[in-house]
């Protein structure tokens, strides 16, 4: 039999992963392209020859999704492979009925095919959807870990949009270490709440290296999903997030519903927020994919640093994945706005231009809010240049960074801060139980 010529269908993380552990030394198989979406300027690039190794001596080509038929045919694709997340399962249909009529085979790679063994325990924190609670969740067990006595590694889902080779393997502990590593507003979200308590974080391209590198100075690893994919290392411990103010989504979207289906632990997020209607339909669905999981509820505690809103003119600056492909129309800093007395949330659309206006314009049924897209420099002058146009008079961020740190704006800022509470349910027994297997670990070495 000849060599299988597979494509990957990708978004800069889980495609990257899927090589790097199935086909980057499988001899019967040559990847001949990635395809990218969901990311602006992630395609037209080439996954590097450094990370693709010795047998792709001039690296992959990544190109744009729209491309996928001609790909198939340019290059006599024999299957393609689809590795990314956060979609609906009809959307993973028509990039499969795409494949299938161009003339390839379609395929999924499941857990045990990617996900790496770890020397040290495991908790991996997942969702059924982006926006439903994933950071505030891995920093509760990391908390709670560390009180125990336990030093805690969080290795964060990937997020290369630089470049590729650079960030193979990345290490933060400071924040010198984000800008050396010239790092996203969206990596920052996800970084800067860890490295505010004083814990290491790892992200990166390579996946086993990084956790080489994290096994090395921790007793145990979280890894902090991104979006609602899977795991890239077995878990011990796996806890996954849901989300009623999104009903019925946690078994209509890929790979969510496979998270669903493999949790320990199913979180239901935000139910201070949400209708008993809303929370009676999660609680059916989890009861009927997963009988087996313990459920814990829990809201997301807010408070604000930096000022009050009350009676203020605010312009809302919220997560942007959430409200992008995570398809909610608001976020954090609406709701902190409405609880804490603003007296208007501003909206801001007029204000808007070039990138962020067509994002803006792509989903219009968010509400009075600014996305905080910041994949390049391009994109945080655009949200400064918004941000200083509209008229109001403090702006609310709801974003998990420091926003003063990556832009500068003429209004105050004032901060949404963000906490899981736990209200029924308890993470305590699962998380001792990782901690005294971490403890026999520590005591083995």
């Amino acid at each position: 039999m000849g060599t299988e010529r597979v494509l990957i269908m990708g978004a800069a993380g889980r495609d990257f992963h899927d090589f790097n552990v199935v086909y980057r030394d499988d001899l019967t198989v040559e990847v001949v392209a990635f395809t990218a979406t969901q990311i602006p300027g992630i395609a037209d690039r080439r996954y590097p020859p450094e990370l693709a190794g010795e047998r792709y001596p001039e690296g992959i080509p990544i190109r744009p999704e729209t491309e996928l038929e001609g790909l198939i045919a340019a290059n006599d694709v024999d299957t393609v492979v689809f590795a990314y997340s956060d979609v609906s399962h009809e959307q993973v249909m028509h990039a499969a009925s795409r494949a299938l009529a161009a003339g390839a085979d379609f395929k999924l790679l499941g857990p045990d095919a990617t996900m790496l063994p770890s020397r040290r325990p495991v908790v991996a924190v997942c969702a059924v959807r982006t926006g439903c609670g994933k950071s505030q969740t891995s920093r509760y067990v990391a908390r709670a870990l560390e009180t125990l006595g336990l030093k805690v590694a969080v290795v964060r889902h990937p997020m290369p949009y630089g470049d590729l080779a650079a960030q193979r393997c990345q290490r933060f502990e400071t924040y010198a270490d984000l800008d050396r590593h010239q790092t996203t507003i969206e990596e920052r979200e996800e970084y800067e709440p860890h490295l505010d308590a004083g814990r290491l974080v790892f992200a990166g391209v390579d996946y086993e290296d990084i956790l080489h590198a994290a096994e090395d100075e921790c007793d145990v690893v979280i890894w902090d999903g991104g979006n609602n994919d899977l795991p890239f290392y077995a878990p011990d411990l796996m806890i996954v997030v849901a989300d009623p103010l999104r009903p019925g989504h946690e078994l209509r979207y890929h790979p969510g519903e496979a998270n669903l289906r493999m949790a320990d632990i199913v979180v239901i997020n935000k139910v201070d927020s949400a209708t008993p209607e809303a929370l009676a339909a999660v609680r059916a669905d989890v009861a009927a994919a997963n009988p087996e999981a313990q459920i814990v509820e829990a809201r997301s505690s807010l408070l604000l640093e930096g000022g009050d809103v009350a009676g203020l003119r605010v312009v809302v600056v919220e997560d942007g994945p959430t409200l992008t492909h995570g398809g909610m129309t608001y976020g954090a800093g609406v709701v902190a706005a409405r609880r804490f007395g603003a007296a208007e949330i501003v909206d801001p659309r007029p204000y808007a231009h070039g990138e962020l206006a067509g994002t803006l314009a792509k989903y219009p049924a968010l509400e009075r809010l600014l996305p905080a897209m910041g994949y390049g420099a391009k994109q945080v002058r655009e949200l400064e240049s918004a941000l200083d146009a509209v008229p109001a008079d403090v702006v609310l961020a709801a974003t998990p960074i420091d926003l003063t740190r990556v832009l500068t704006t003429k209004k105050p800022i004032v901060r949404v801060r963000y906490e899981l509470d736990p209200i029924s349910g308890s993470l305590v027994e699962p998380i001792a139980a990782i901690a005294e297997q971490a403890r026999a670990g520590v005591a083995s070495r």
